[in-house]
């Protein structure tokens, strides 16, 4: 029985990862910031199935206690098999108007704390001859993409830890799957931060008509499962991952003409 620990888990994509998991009749550990909307997540997630489900509420913007709540979600269900640190906060500024403070929330959220997770967890799995980790990304950590200079840096910078970790650790049995959606239907833009430092409060026109949360967790579950190094979720847009990769000058005119918002 697999048992699951999923960080961004009271909505978006790592909710609907839990109800894939519960269906498949796996253990969970739910955390987010909120325990409030974590519990409906998680009787959804025992009505499907899941013979356990530990809610482990925590603000991955505060760094000192990422080793003990790594401790608490192990030992709740006797140890993990998948984690996968989907957690993260967006932005709508421009570079003039994205403070230094709201860049280091942001890479709080979205870059240090995932890879305090994977520090803190990373030993464990070692030990027990492997484990699974799993990482969401993003299309703008493949590319620049306007009003998200804070957001898409942090995103970038996954890509160097989690690949640099799996050709560490691949022979200890660990396997890292970096999970890069494009436009999925998630409140992301909704709490995405404004100008001063407050909830957007206005969901994507992009997103609205994206890949619904549950056909993006039946492809995540199942890149998971398989061993994926990367999966790329989204439809179109995704587009434009192939050409920044064969046609960077194309991809840099083509962003510059992108409606942010």
């Amino acid at each position: 029985m697999l048992s699951v620990w999923i960080t961004g888990a009271s909505s978006g994509i790592g909710a609907a990862c839990a109800c894939k998991y519960a269906a498949e009749g796996a253990r969970l550990v739910l955390t987010s910031s909120s325990a409030e909307r974590l519990e409906p997540v998680a009787q959804k997630c025992r009505t499907l199935g899941a013979p356990e489900v530990v809610v482990l509420p925590y603000e991955l913007g505060n760094p000192e206690g990422i080793e003990e709540l790594t401790a608490n979600a192990w030992s709740a269900v006797g140890g993990i098999d998948i984690v996968m640190l989907n957690a993260g906060i967006s932005q709508r500024t421009n570079v003039e108007d994205t403070s230094m403070e709201m860049v280091r929330r942001i890479m709080e959220v979205n870059y240090f704390a995932p890879v305090a997770i994977a520090k803190a967890i990373l030993p464990r799995m070692v030990e027990r001859g492997g484990g699974k980790i799993a990482v969401t990304t993003s299309i703008a950590g493949r590319f620049g993409f306007p009003l998200r200079c804070g957001y898409s840096s942090s995103k970038f910078a996954l890509y160097g830890f989690f690949e640099t970790l799996q050709a560490e650790y691949y022979n200890a049995g660990i396997r890292v799957t970096i999970v890069c959606p494009g436009r999925v239907q998630t409140n992301i833009s909704l709490y995405a931060l404004d100008k001063g430092g407050k909830p957007h409060g206005v969901l994507d026109p992009g997103q609205k008509g994206g890949m619904s949360a549950e056909r993006a967790a039946q492809i995540i579950v199942r890149a998971i499962a398989k061993g994926r190094r990367e999966v790329l979720v989204g439809r179109k847009e995704l587009l434009m991952v192939h050409i920044k990769r064969f046609l960077p000058g194309v991809c840099a005119r083509l962003a510059r003409k992108i409606k942010p918002m």
